[in-house]
């Protein structure tokens, strides 16, 4: 591995897609700032397995719902590996909730960690990759901003802006040589807390036609095609990985 090896961040990395994520791209040589607001002791599983799978791994524990965290994460990557190269905004926090019974904390937590978020990081991290010579900025979409959902009030809006930043962004970030797409995952078999509805929150979401979920892997693989040299001419795009559960 060399120093002009390329550099990714992949928030929410602890678990789940996140993970699944940062090994993919390691297997591509990618050097990876592993990252999440808790779980450390899962994060540091995540850098193993990137460390195993041939890229190489740093964890660094940052919420970044508060800006200055978010530009730490960003510097803290540029520190340790000298450029930056990709950034996968995949970290959110789940609810399911009546709208009956929501409250403004509620609202603003779930608003906060899934578009917020995304937006201190990108905002911190453009200039860097723009340095780099350019690069990618993903960002991980829901299926239910495109079809709705019950109990998701603020999840279904705050995803529906993932959309609408990527979008802009695209535009914006263009003549540095950077690309922003959003992947929307389906129903993907992942980890789900109670607070998230456990598996019976899946239950909100279209099925698949392929009579089953998807795997992390399944949702990783392309955020890795999004991250290489092949995906250079796919920017401002919206793309589903759902076993066609949504064709929009």
């Amino acid at each position: 591995m060399t120093n002009e090896s390329k550099v990714a961040i992949v928030t929410g990395s602890a678990l789940n897609i996140g993970r699944s994520i940062a090994v993919h791209l390691a297997r591509d040589g990618f050097r990876v700032l592993v990252t999440a607001r808790q779980a450390e002791h899962d994060a540091a599983e995540t850098a193993r397995l990137v460390n195993e799978a041939g890229g190489e791994a740093h964890v660094y524990m940052a919420d970044i719902t508060h800006p200055a965290q978010a530009r730490g994460l960003i510097e803290a990557a540029v520190t340790q590996f000298g450029r930056l190269d990709a950034l996968v905004n995949n970290a959110s926090v789940r609810r399911q909730t009546k709208f009956s019974e929501m409250t403004p904390e509620e609202w603003r937590e779930i608003m906060s960690a899934t578009l917020d978020g995304p937006f201190f990081c990108a905002h911190a991290a453009a200039p860097h990759i723009a340095a780099a010579g350019g690069g990618t900025i993903i960002n991980l979409g829901g299926i239910s901003a495109h079809v709705g959902a019950v109990g998701r009030v603020h999840a279904v809006t705050a995803k529906a802006g993932i959309v609408g930043l990527t979008r802009a962004l695209a535009k914006e970030l263009a003549g540095d040589n950077i690309t922003v797409n959003t992947v929307v995952p389906g129903s993907i078999e992942t980890i789900r807390g109670a607070a998230a509805g456990g598996n019976h929150g899946r239950s909100a979401l279209p099925d698949s036609l392929l009579g089953r979920r998807g795997q992390p892997d399944e949702v990783a693989a392309m955020v890795r095609f999004l991250c290489s040299d092949e995906a250079r001419y796919v920017t401002g795009q919206t793309i589903h990985v759902n076993g066609g559960a949504f064709m929009p």
